[in-house]
Parts: structure tokens; sequence; C-alpha cells
């Protein structure tokens, strides 16, 4: 269990420190905001489709280094990705972080995403690390209000 707690502080640090795709889309087809009332995080994602595939996806916005960590690889591992997949994605990261007892596969089936499997050590944060994902999934599906995580 160390080794994955090291992973996890590792992982987020990186993200934190150098988040990959913090930008804005010079034409996003697809956008969201999303709003973590209990500790400040504010995000918006930004998707460019080219028919069911995700062509360009970014993220911009202010928190803590969980929140974005978890967005920066979420972009980072759903650029090229079909909406199926990215849906997919949302499940499996949001069954790991949120059910009483993932599965076993849960972890392998996310590849890198697993590090944040230490976030289920600190319930209070896994809000943070999923509100880029339930973002993502608001854009995906053209909602146009803002997603809250309470």
């Amino acid at each position: 269990m160390s080794d994955l707690r090291e992973l996890y502080q590792e992982v987020v640090l990186d993200h934190n420190r150098r988040p990959r795709n913090f930008r804005r889309l010079p034409s996003p087809t697809q956008a969201a905001e999303g709003y973590n009332p209990l500790c400040g995080d504010r995000v918006s994602v930004e998707i460019e489709l080219e028919g069911e595939v995700i062509r360009d996806i970014a993220f911009q916005g202010s928190g803590c280094a969980i929140s974005k960590a978890s967005a920066s690889m979420m972009t980072a591992g759903l650029k090229g990705k079909t909406v199926g997949e990215a849906e997919e994605a949302f499940e499996r990261f949001h069954q790991m972080l949120t059910e009483p007892r993932p599965s076993e596969e849960a972890p392998a089936a996310i590849g890198k995403l697993a590090a944040f499997a230490g976030v289920r050590e600190f319930p209070i944060r896994i809000k943070c690390a999923t509100l880029p994902w339930h973002t993502l999934n608001a854009a995906l599906a053209g909602r146009a209000e803002p997603v809250s995580t309470e």
C-alpha cells in the first residue's frame, strides 16, 4: 500500500506542477464548467470532437493539486479516444474511487489513472478527483448548466 501511496503522491505532484493540456482550445465543439463548493475547485473542460473522436481536449481552472492533476491526466489519456471510450473511462475511474469494494481489475483497467486509487484513503478528496470527469461528461452531453459536486 505504501508503494501505491508514493506513486499517487508523485503523479499528483508532477501533474500539478506541469499540467498537461492546461490551455484554451481555439474552437471547441463542446465545453462545460464545474465547481466543487467544498474546497473551491473550479474547472472548465473544452473538447474538439471530430465525429465521435476527441481530436483535442483541454482544461483551465483553479483548485487543489488533486483536481488539477486529475484533469491533466484525464485530458492526456482521452485525446484521440472515442466518446464511448471516454464515457467508459469515466465509469471505471468513478467506480474505482466510489465503490465500497472496487473490483481487483478496476485499477488495471484505467492504466496510469490507477494512481488515484490512493484518493480513496481521503474520502473528502474524492470530489476533487472526480470534478474534472463530471465536467467532461457534461461537455460530452452538451449540458449548459455548470456541474457541481454537491
